[in-house]
C-alpha cells in the first residue's frame, strides 16, 4: 500500500518530522512518501493562511497522482480536504478528522492541545465541521510563537505537558489531541506524562488511511468535465474527464 502524507506549509523539517511519525504507525509492508506543498507559506496559523493552503495542498496531491492508494492532509485545519475528497477517485484523510474521530471513539469527551493559540479559531471551525464540537472538552492553548516551526515541539514540551495536564483536571477530557502538524510524533514521549490517551493526528490518520483503502475501491468519481485555468496542469487535470 501506498500513502502519500502532505505537509500543507513549505517547512522541510515540519515534513520530515510528519513522514517520521507516519511510518512509525504504518503496517508492514506500507510504503510513505511526506511531501511539502509546492508554495505557500512555512506555517498555517490564521484563517488567511487556511485558504491559502488548500490550493497548495490540492496541488500537491495532483502532482502525485496515480502513485498513492490513499492520502493524507497532514495540516491540522485539512486545507483543500473537502476539494480533494470530491476530485480524487482514492481515500483522503486530514489529520483533524482523523484526530476528531479516534478521540471521540477513545473517550466520551476530548481536549484539543497546540502550542500557540492564534490557530484556535481555525480548529474551531474544521471541529464545526467534522460534526464533534459537542465532543469537546475544551482548548489548551500557548501563547503566540515565532520560532522555528521544525522545533516547537521540543522548544515548548514542558508547556504542553502542563496544558495537557490541566486539559485533564480542569476540562475533564478523557482523551487529548495533540494538534498540529509540527507536534507530530511527540504523543509517545509525552504519553508517561499523561493519564489519559493522547492522539497523534498524523498517525490517526496513517491507520486511517490504510482501513480505508482497504475498503474503497478504487474507481473515478463521476463528475461534470470543466476547464480550470490558471493552475498546474495536474490540478487542471482533476477536472477533466477521466
Amino acid at each position: 500500500m501506498r500513502i502519500l502524507v502532505v505537509n500543507s506549509n513549505t517547512t522541510a523539517s515540519v515534513t520530515d518530522r510528519i513522514g517520521a511519525a507516519a511510518r512509525a504507525v504504518a503496517s508492514a509492508g506500507t510504503q510513505i512518501t511526506a511531501v511539502s506543498a509546492p508554495f505557500g507559506l512555512p506555517l498555517i496559523v490564521t484563517r488567511a493562511d487556511w485558504l491559502a493552503a488548500g490550493p497548495a495542498t490540492l496541488a500537491a496531491l495532483a502532482a502525485h497522482r496515480g502513485q498513492y492508494d490513499a492520502a493524507v492532509i497532514a495540516c491540522f485545519g485539512d486545507p483543500g480536504l473537502d476539494a480533494a475528497k470530491e476530485l480524487l477517485d482514492v481515500p483522503v484523510l486530514g489529520i483533524s478528522e482523523a484526530a476528531f474521530h479516534a478521540a471521540a471513539m477513545l473517550g466520551r469527551r476530548f481536549g484539543v492541545v497546540s502550542f500557540t493559540a492564534a490557530l484556535r479559531p481555525m480548529f474551531e471551525e474544521c471541529l464545526a465541521h467534522h460534526g464533534l464540537a459537542g465532543r469537546c472538552a475544551g482548548f489548551r492553548m500557548g501563547p503566540a510563537f515565532s520560532g522555528d516551526p521544525g522545533t516547537v515541539a521540543e522548544d515548548r514540551l514542558e508547556m504542553l505537558a502542563g496544558l495537557c495536564a490541566d486539559s485533564v483536571a480542569q476540562d475533564g477530557a478523557e482523551a487529548i489531541i495533540l494538534a498540529g502538524g509540527p507536534l507530530a510524533g511527540l504523543a509517545p514521549q509525552l504519553q508517561p506524562r499523561v493519564a489519559v490517551p493522547l492522539v497523534d493526528g498524523t498517525q490517526a490518520a496513517v491507520r486511517l488511511a490504510e482501513a480505508m483503502a482497504g475498503l474503497m475501491p478504487r474507481s473515478p468519481r463521476p463528475h461534470r468535465p470543466r476547464v480550470l485555468t490558471g493552475f498546474s496542469p495536474e490540478v487542471a487535470g482533476l477536472y477533466q474527464e477521466r
